[in-house]
C-alpha cells in the first residue's frame, strides 16, 4: 500500500475525572516485554448500519472508555524504592487521524511487517505513551484502526476487553460493559515463598556459535486453517483413549513439525517451543474474568528434532500439553521466584532459528470491536517480532476456522506453507 497522509494528532484524556493514585504492578507485568503489541482492525464501509458512525464519534466514546481504563490515561514511572508503577496522571493517550487513496481491495493479501506497522501505527513517542490509535480512512469509505498498547499494562486479553468496551459505548450499548479489575495485587508474590526455582523462560536466548543462528529477518504471512481440518488434526492428535486434545496444542504441534522440517534442522539437534498460558482460572482463587493487566505466565518445551518430525503426532500434542497445564502452585513459584532477579533488566531478544514463539488468541473477543460498522473483516498483528514468531487467531465470521499468523525466514516460508497443506491434506485421506 502507499503512504497514508496524516490529518491531524491530539491527546484524548478522559471524561470525567479519575483517581490520581498509583497502580502497583506484579512480577508478571514488570516481566512482560518491554514495548508495544501492535494490531489492525480492518472494517469495511456499512451503509446499512444503524449507527451513526464518524471519527469525532470515536474520540468522545474513547473519553469515555477511558473513565474506567483510566490507568491507560496514566504512564509509567517508579515508587520510592525504585520499582515500576503506573502513575495516573490522566494526561491521555495518543489518537492520530489519517488518510489513504487507497481501498480495501487488496486486503486478503494482507500481511503483517515492518512496513505495515508504520502505515497503520502511530510512531512511538518521547516518552512513552501506554496507548497510540490511529484511524485511516480508505477512498472506498473503509477504516483502519491501528493500535498501539504497551504490553507491562496488559496482555492480549486485557486488550481485547478494552477495545470491545470502547465499541460497545461508542455504540451507545452502555449496559453491558465489564468493569475491569485493576487491583493487581492479587498476583503479588508470598511473605513465605515456596518452590523457588530458576525460571527458563525468563533468561536470554543462549548466546549462538555464529551470529547467524538468531534470524532478525522474516518473511510474514496469514494461513487459514478449516474448523473440518482442525477436528481431524483433534482426532489425529487424540490418545487411543479418547482423551481431548485442545485446537491449539493440536495445530502447534502440527506447526511445530512443519517448521523444523521447512528448516531441515538436524534430526539430533534439539527444538524449543515457547507460549504462554493464561493463568486466570486456573488461580486458586480464580482471578476475576476481567482481571486487567498481564495474567498469562511463559512456559517451553524442548524435543529432539527427529522425534518432532518422525514420531506421531499425538506424542508431540502430548507434550505440548505438559507444558501447558500448570495450575495455581506452578504460578505462585514463579511470582515468588522472579521477586529474586532483577526484572527490568531482563533481556529481549530474538530467537535462535531453531525454536519457534507461538501465543493463542483462540477464545478471545476479537471480532467484537464493532465501532458500527460492523465486525471487522480483518484483524491482524500489525507486525512481526522477529522469525519464528507465531499467532493463532480465529478467522473472522462464524465457523470459520483458525488463522495462523507466522514470521518465518523469507528462504524457508515457501516450505513451511508447502508442508502444511500437505500435513492437512493427508488427514483426509
Amino acid at each position: 500500500m502507499e503512504m497514508v497522509k496524516m490529518i491531524s494528532s491530539e491527546l484524548i484524556v478522559p471524561s470525567e475525572k479519575t483517581p490520581k493514585n498509583p497502580l502497583w504492578l506484579s512480577n508478571l507485568d514488570i516481566t512482560a516485554r518491554k514495548g508495544y503489541t501492535t494490531t489492525v482492525y480492518f472494517y469495511r464501509s456499512n451503509k446499512n448500519t444503524s449507527h451513526d458512525f464518524s471519527v469525532e464519534s470515536l474520540k468522545l466514546s474513547l473519553a469515555k472508555t477511558l473513565v474506567p481504563f483510566y490507568l491507560l490515561a496514566g504512564r509509567l514511572g517508579t515508587d520510592k524504592n525504585g520499582r515500576m508503577q503506573i502513575n495516573c496522571t490522566g494526561e491521555g493517550v495518543l489518537f492520530v487521524v489519517a488518510h489513504s487513496d487507497n481501498t480495501l481491495e487488496d486486503i486478503d493479501s494482507f500481511a503483517p511487517t515492518n512496513e505495515t506497522r508504520n502505515l497503520f501505527v502511530p510512531l512511538t513517542p518521547q516518552p512513552d505513551i501506554p496507548l497510540m490509535l490511529q484511524v485511516t480512512v480508505f477512498k472506498c469509505g473503509g477504516i483502519a484502526l491501528g493500535t498501539a498498547l504497551h504490553h507491562i499494562f496488559a496482555d492480549g486479553r486485557s486488550a481485547f476487553h478494552f477495545f470491545e468496551t470502547w465499541a460497545n459505548i461508542t455504540r451507545g450499548e452502555v449496559n453491558c460493559i465489564e468493569q475491569p479489575w485493576l487491583d493487581r495485587t492479587l498476583l503479588r508474590a508470598r511473605l513465605d515463598p515456596k518452590g523457588m526455582f530458576d525460571p527458563l523462560e525468563y533468561k536470554s536466548v543462549p548466546k549462538p556459535i555464529i551470529s547467524s543462528s538468531i534470524s532478525t529477518s522474516y518473511a510474514s504471512s496469514i494461513i487459514k486453517i478449516s474448523k473440518k481440518h482442525i477436528n481431524l488434526l483433534k482426532l489425529h492428535c487424540g490418545d487411543t483413549d479418547g482423551a481431548h486434545v485442545s485446537a491449539f496444542r493440536a495445530i502447534t504441534a502440527l506447526i511445530w513439525r512443519c517448521i523444523c522440517m521447512a528448516r531441515t534442522l538436524d534430526t539430533n539437534s534439539k527444538s524449543r517451543l515457547y507460549t504462554m498460558i493464561d493463568m486466570r482460572s486456573r488461580m486458586c482463587p480464580p482471578l476475576p474474568p476481567t482481571y486487567f493487566g498481564n495474567a498469562a505466565i511463559r512456559t517451553s518445551v524442548s524435543a529432539v528434532v527427529g522425534d518432532i518430525i518422525s514420531g506421531s503426532i499425538n506424542h508431540v500434542a502430548k507434550r505440548i500439553h505438559e507444558a501447558t497445564s500448570q495450575g495455581d502452585d506452578y504460578a505462585r513459584s514463579l511470582i515468588d521466584s522472579l521477586e529474586t532477579i532483577d526484572m527490568e533488566k531482563l533481556p529481549r531478544s530474538g530467537l535462535p532459528a531453531s525454536d519457534l514463539r507461538v501465543i493463542s488468541w483462540l477464545g478471545m473477543p476479537i471480532y467484537k470491536a464493532d465501532f458500527g460498522l460492523g465486525e471487522p473483516v480483518l484483524l491482524s498483528p500489525a507486525m512481526m517480532h522477529y522469525s519464528g514468531y507465531v499467532y493463532l487467531m480465529d478467522s473472522p465470521g462464524k465457523d470459520a476456522g483458525v488463522s495462523i499468523v507466522i514470521a518465518l525466514e523469507p528462504e524457508n516460508m515457501l516450505a513451511f506453507k508447502k508442508l502444511l497443506f500437505q500435513k492437512l491434506a493427508a488427514l483426509e485421506v
